[in-house]
């Protein structure tokens, strides 16, 4: 029995029924909204995809929170170091990627 554990210290990191149904309804609405001005366009599509990018980034961000759990207390520290460390890597080499095929395109082009 040098093992045991209580429910309640394992169970302190998820959420409730609560969350999970504030995450799913956002997470439809997220949702909904751009697929609606994408299948039936009434803004011009620059306008449209500033919205989507848009919707696309709070969403990570409800899911990140309410699904994930990931906030600002101190026992998630760690994972948002991490999660953080991981989307700046990914920025990164995604970006300086399309940067440097971007420049060989525009070098190639020229000559």
């Amino acid at each position: 029995m040098a093992n045991a554990h209580s429910h309640d210290s394992h169970d302190a990191g998820h959420g409730s029924v609560k969350s999970y149904a504030i995450g799913f309804i956002l997470s439809v609405i997220l949702t909904v909204i751009p697929f609606g001005l994408v299948m039936y366009p009434s803004l011009p599509k620059a306008t449209t995809l500033a919205i989507v990018l848009l919707f696309a980034v709070i969403q990570v961000i409800v899911h990140l929170y309410y699904f994930l759990h990931l906030d600002r207390s101190i026992a998630q520290r760690n994972n948002v170091i991490a999660f953080v460390f991981t989307a700046i890597v990914i920025v990164l080499l995604v970006g300086l990627s399309l940067w440097i095929m971007f420049s060989i395109h525009t070098y190639m082009m020229a000559k």
